[in-house]
């Protein structure tokens, strides 16, 4: 093993005991958990935050700018309960903390790799949906939004190919916020999933 790769694994291990001491201390104490999976600029989740104040609101994504930004808008507002962090998925999920369980996960207009040799970098994919049923409550549901057909197509297939979840036809979207990503969009399509 070169000691490249050994700096990166090192360096991987303090980033999720990082990420999974700021979990304990700012998600350890929420009864009622809510994450915003590549939150952009927090638009969406600064608005569910106002309209839910019971719930800790939590979005990550990996541009530090767009963390700033989120975390500017929640200062503005007083929004002791939301909270942004610049976070890479996969480790995210790694560093919670045990019992740590979310009661609804956000993921709109993720990238869609629309390449087919790109599709491994896809979000959505069986180990993701795996985890995220560990890492919900029994109730949750996950809300998905995209502008790609054939991601929003990639999506359904999977979601119906498992075990731990399936779209809640005809549920309605928690809540509806224009943003200034979502309103470059022409069209979008939308799906909730429950935990089967």
């Amino acid at each position: 093993m070169s000691e490249g790769y050994q700096e990166a694994l090192r360096q991987r291990a303090e980033r999720i005991e990082r990420l999974r001491a700021w979990c304990t201390e700012h998600l350890g104490g929420a009864s009622r958990r809510v994450l915003e999976i590549g939150c952009g600029h927090g638009h969406f989740l600064t608005a569910y935050a106002v309209a839910n104040p019971e719930q800790a609101c939590t979005g990550i994504d990996l541009v530090t700018k767009r963390i700033e930004k989120g975390n500017a808008k929640a200062e503005k507002r007083d929004l002791a309960q939301l909270r942004f962090l610049k976070a890479e998925l996969g480790e995210f999920l790694e560093a919670l903390p045990e019992g740590m369980l979310f009661e609804r996960v956000f993921m709109l207009f993720p990238d869609p790799w629309p390449k087919k040799r790109h599709f491994k970098n896809r979000m959505i994919q069986a180990s993701f949906l795996e985890r995220l049923a560990e890492i919900t409550t029994p109730d949750a549901d996950f809300c998905y939004r995209t502008d790609h057909e054939g991601y929003f197509a990639w999506t359904v297939e999977h979601i119906q190919a498992s075990a731990q979840w399936t779209i809640k036809q005809e549920a309605e979207w928690p809540l509806e916020e224009r943003s200034f990503f979502q309103d470059m969009m022409e069209s979008w399509q939308s799906l909730i999933a429950v935990k089967a």
